[in-house]
């Protein structure tokens, strides 16, 4: 169902209210909600988020709980989405649109898809079981790191990178993939093959330093 009929059906069903955190947030199990501030649901040792959100002005925070699904997560956060610290083996589910950063870091990924396709901030995907990185945002505004997954290639990483691209501590054979331009550094240690800077001026156009 796309977005817009299922807001056109649930139109009727949808609340507006301010913030959803630990104080307030089981008035509202249950029901699909607008919300014009910021959602802290972090650290509630919760198996499934509890509402239904459809867009979320501030933050969304649901780190360090026990979410094996972002079901339920709104389709668009105008500042930053957290779910780091979870069970998560895909980011189905997750928000379209993310105005600052995107932290999915320390979960069970294997797959990317179902990220947003930009960022404006960051994106934090580090110490996951990714192999891959399809389903990977296009365009990152600041730094990108996939650092300690079980990387075998880079294709399909973002094309331009707003700020650092870490890629270390994979599997990497290859640099082939890398993002064409890098505003910030390039870290490609601890990978299958030893790696010189003179094979990341060749992937990749780095405006800060190179660490091999």
């Amino acid at each position: 169902m796309s977005l817009r009929r299922f807001l056109k059906e649930s139109s009727q069903n949808i609340i507006t209210i301010k913030h959803i955190d630990i104080d307030n947030y089981q008035e509202y199990i249950g029901q699909t909600v607008n919300v014009t501030g910021n959602v802290n649901l972090g650290y509630l040792d919760l198996a499934k988020l509890p509402i239904t959100f459809i867009k979320v002005s501030g933050y969304f925070n649901c780190a360090g709980n026990r979410l094996t699904s972002l079901e339920g997560a709104p389709k668009e956060v105008g500042r930053y989405f957290k779910c780091s610290y979870n069970r998560l083996t895909s980011l189905e589910g997750a928000p379209k649109e993310v105005g600052g950063f995107f932290n999915c870091f320390n979960n069970q990924l294997t797959s990317l898809e179902g990220a947003p396709k930009e960022v404006g901030g960051f994106f934090n995907c580090f110490n996951n079981q990714l192999a891959s990185l399809e389903g990977a945002p296009k365009e990152v505004g600041g730094n990108f790191d996939c650092s300690y997954n079980r990387l075998a290639s880079l294709e399909d990483a973002p094309k331009e990178v707003g700020g650092n691209f870490d890629c270390s501590y994979n599997r990497l054979a290859s640099l082939e993939g890398a993002p064409k331009e890098v505003d910030g550094n390039f870290d490609c240690r601890g990978n299958k093959m030893k790696f010189t800077k003179e094979d990341v001026k060749e992937a990749c156009e780095v405006s800060n330093r190179i660490f091999v």
